[in-house]
């Protein structure tokens, strides 16, 4: 693998660390400020879990606009200002709407992050090693998820009932870091052509990640998919209903799996099952290693496999591993059992769901709206995203709660979801390992000639 393509992709990744970190790190502050702010579960749910996900909704949904504007790269350096922001604001926060609007903005940047580098990433890459490369902005979703768990454990009685503002604060120190780091890439080639109309830019840029002959022809490539056409491409053209719907459905079955349920909630579900306090905290990281070896193991296997088989397997040990656990609730089995099915839901995740989406987004939107077509497939990822995460407090802790006492309902219906993505994986799915983007518009647009 070109070295330069694997450092550059590697930088634009790491905007995937912080978005992992940032999303997981309330985990470890959910019960103490719960406990602080003696919230309702319906304001803890709104604003103090979810609303970094509304803040992820907008930042994605509106994340083409800076994306196709200011650049790929640009857009990710204030990505990583946002976070710093966020992380800063949220630890001296003195009030749950402080507390919130802080989170928010921090959720820009997530939302924001999920447009910009998989898109970045996937246009200065490979068809054969786009699969790879793409996905190491997972991979480091999962380490800053890992990270997010161990960091919390070891800051678990540092500053009494401070620890929490520790736990948030200690983002912003990777997230100036990569500021910096970020600075150092060069822009995308094909957004030199289609917004700059930059051809001597992008060929230079092609030149450096490739030789020159290969260069020329990638160049012209771009231009050609570009076609003579001035206007800008609305995205919900008729032409582009495939990939529209091919979008839609891996992010909607990517939150109805739980995913995001089991991550966010991973220690007061852990405390359910009897593993309390620090303990649920410990057993945490747990999670966060099997997610990481997992997800290392998608990454070898996506551009080998191919993304439809992964998502196969991945949707057999969604069904399996969900439906355990709903079992391990409803009998009452013990910790230790429920945790080994938790465990191996997250590994069916990584290597299926999580080593898939934000690629396969990236890949089946033509050049001339890859950027809003990707903000199209994050928004629907991330409204779902935040509408169960709002909902979960509603459900596990009013005094009413549907399943205050036993949530295995809530499982057994994600299972039930996961037996309905594998018919979508199996039926309309189509494979994109090894096919170059300007191929793949070809294939996933009516109008042949784009």
């Amino acid at each position: 693998m070109n070295k330069r393509i694997l450092r550059i992709s590697l930088t634009a990744a790491l905007a995937g660390f912080l978005f992992g970190f940032d999303t997981v790190v309330i985990s470890g502050a959910n019960l103490p400020i719960k406990e602080l702010w003696q919230t309702s579960p319906w304001f803890h749910g709104t604003f103090i879990m979810s609303m970094a996900l509304w803040g992820t909704v907008l930042g994605s949904l509106f994340g083409g606009i800076p994306c196709d504007r200011l650049g790929r790269k640009k857009t990710l350096f204030w990505i990583g200002i946002l976070y710093t922001i966020s992380a800063l604001g949220s630890a001296v926060a003195t009030d749950p709407y402080i507390f919130s609007f802080f989170r928010f903005i921090g959720g820009l940047g997530v939302g924001a992050s999920s447009v910009a580098a998989p898109i970045y990433i996937s246009e200065i890459s490979t068809a054969q090693n786009r699969g790879k490369l793409g996905a190491l902005y997972q991979f480091n979703i999962v380490f800053g998820i890992f990270i997010a768990f161990i960091s919390n454990y070891l800051l678990k009685g540092f500053d009494g009932a401070n620890d929490w503002r520790w736990m948030l604060g200690v983002e912003a120190i990777p997230a100036v870091i990569y500021s910096v780091m970020v600075l150092q890439v060069p822009n995308s080639p094909r957004w030199l052509v289609l917004n700059k109309k930059d051809e001597v830019g992008a060929l230079k840029m092609l030149t450096y990640i490739s030789d020159k002959a290969q260069a020329l022809v990638k160049l012209e490539e771009i231009k050609n998919s570009i076609g003579v056409k001035t206007a800008k491409a609305g995205l919900f053209e008729g032409k582009y209903k495939k990939p529209l719907i091919l979008a839609f459905l891996i992010a909607f079955f990517n939150q109805l799996s739980g995913i995001n349920f089991v991550l966010y909630y991973a220690p007061e579900i852990l405390e359910r099952a009897g593993l309390g306090g620090k303990e649920s905290l410990f057993n945490s990281i747990s999670i966060g290693i099997i997610n990481l070896i997992f997800t290392l193991i998608g990454i070898q296997l996506i551009d080998r496999l191919g993304r439809k088989q992964l998502m196969k397997i991945g949707s057999l040990g969604y069904i399996i591993s969900l439906s355990m656990v709903g079992w391990c609730f409803y009998t009452g089995a013990s910790s230790t059992l429920l945790l080994i099915f938790i465990c191996a839901f997250i590994a069916s995740h990584a290597i299926g769901q999580g080593a898939v989406i934000w690629v396969f987004i990236s890949e089946i939107f033509p050049n001339k709206v890859r950027a809003y077509g990707q903000s199209w497939g994050t928004g629907v990822h991330w409204v779902f995203a935040a509408v169960i995460t709002l909902i979960t407090p509603i459900f596990l802790d009013s005094t009413d709660g549907v399943f205050k006492d036993n949530p295995w309902p809530i499982f057994i219906f994600f299972a039930f979801m996961m037996v309905l993505q594998l018919f979508f994986v199996i039926f309309m799915m189509p494979e994109t390992k090894g096919i170059s983007l300007e191929d793949l518009e070809k294939q996933f647009t009516r109008d042949k000639s784009v």
